[in-house]
């Protein structure tokens, strides 16, 4: 065994919580407890609460001794289990996490989150470097946006995609049924993975069809494709005037060929901003309600009737809903035991990152980066996923559909 400093360890989660966020939390205590814990490297396993705020607050959980049926009822429970939190710590913030660690003789840090969190850890790794104090720092990986580079998907994402496609697919019949226009705006303010993973629902390829000759949905809108609102119309007129009806999936985080946000646009300055100065889109219906009134506007004929026309917002229903995929649920579990093995080697930091190995059968393997690589950095739906201004490709399909499981087959007279 490699030369490794002994201590405690501590887990926290941060971002966005997701349906398999728990897996990855079960995966490292399991894989603690079997290598660094029972070496007697790991004295005690700790879980912030809330995150770093919790390292700071010394609002900390044992899970040393937590039970294999405690453990795996958590795992299986969607949502962030020891809380959360949208802190992006900066340098000054990163010197009050090092003293946390210095304060409880933490040896091995563990951090559950997106890009933000790799940078955190890539922080404080630095810092512990510079003070001379010996502080293992890794990333697990964690985003229901799929927008980590190095990996070719993230935990949660699967889950969240899945949802997705099954609301899709109900979605669509209900609008078969009554007729008329539905738009579904999908989380997704920079990168289009979970909006594209509406396709899904279609169960079959379209082959590249015209929209009105796809199954539904018919149009498909990502932040990658600049968005007109002449177009749109277009499109939206083309299908309906076929069909009697329309199926819209719309990225929240759609923009115009300036790179201008739509949804901003339409809320007329009355969104609510974040701390970090981003109009807030996930709790708003705003978006579709203004291309709701874009359609009934612009699909009126004079002196006629308005076509029947419905938004609706997924929001943060799709982050945890108690149905993930199975392949995700693995997943998440094997990157948490995966950065426990990595410390247990002797790495000092690290992410843990998923490669493909295989399509057919679908199989998948554990890596590792560096931080650097991943930290505050985000990729987008490449544009071999994307087909025309409406529509992602059959390539998506098949990078997609391996990841969310089963979906039913459905029937209509």
């Amino acid at each position: 065994m490699p030369d490794l400093p002994s201590g405690n360890a501590v887990i926290g989660q941060s971002g966005g919580p997701t349906a398999v966020i728990n897996q990855s939390l079960a995966g490292l205590v399991e894989g603690l407890k079997a290598g660094l814990a029972a070496s007697g490297q790991v004295k005690r396993i700790l879980g912030m609460r809330h995150g770093v705020r919790g390292l700071l607050k010394d609002d900390l959980v044992e899970l040393t001794g937590i039970s294999t049926a405690q453990l795996e009822a958590i795992a299986r429970t969607p949502s962030a289990a020891l809380g959360s939190t949208r802190d992006k710590p900066d340098a000054a913030y990163c010197d009050k996490i090092l003293a946390g660690c210095l304060k409880n003789d933490i040896r091995y840090f563990f951090y559950i989150g997106g890009n933000d969190s790799a940078d955190t850890c890539r922080i404080v790794s630095e810092k512990a470097a510079a003070a001379g104090y010996e502080l293992r720092c890794f990333h697990v990986p964690k985003t229901i946006d799929n927008d980590l580079l190095e990996n070719d998907h993230t935990p949660g994402f699967p889950s969240a995609a899945r949802y997705v496609a099954l609301a899709l697919m109900g979605d669509a019949l209900d609008n078969a049924s009554l007729g008329g226009i539905k738009i579904n705006v999908i989380m997704g303010r920079n990168a289009g993975f979970l909006t594209a993973a509406a396709a899904l629902a279609r169960g079959a390829l379209s082959k590249g069809a015209a929209p009105a000759d796809r199954a539904a949905p018919h149009l498909i809108y990502l932040p990658e494709v600049p968005f007109s609102t002449e177009a749109f119309l277009a499109d939206v007129e083309a299908v309906y005037s076929k069909l009697g009806r329309c199926q819209i999936a719309v990225s929240e985080g759609i923009r115009d060929e300036t790179g201008a946000e739509i949804g901003p646009k339409l809320m007329r300055g009355k969104g609510e901003v974040d701390a970090h100065g981003n109009v807030q889109l996930s709790g708003s219906g705003a978006l579709g309600d203004g291309l709701a009134d874009l359609v009934k506007t612009g699909l009126t004929p004079k002196g006629g009737k308005a076509p029947r026309v419905r938004a609706d917002t997924f929001g943060y229903i799709q982050r945890c809903w108690p149905g993930p995929s199975p392949v995700d649920a693995n997943e998440a579990r094997d990157v948490g035991r995966f950065a426990a093995e990595l410390a247990a080697k002797g790495e000092t930091h690290a992410t843990v990152i998923i490669k493909r190995v295989s399509d057919a059968p679908y199989a998948s393997a554990c890596a590792r980066a560096d931080l650097s690589a991943v930290a505050r950095l985000s990729r987008h739906v490449p544009e071999a996923f994307i087909a025309g201004t409406n529509d992602v490709s059959d390539a998506f399909d098949a990078y997609c559909r391996p990841l969310v499981g089963d979906l039913p087959t459905l029937a209509r007279l």
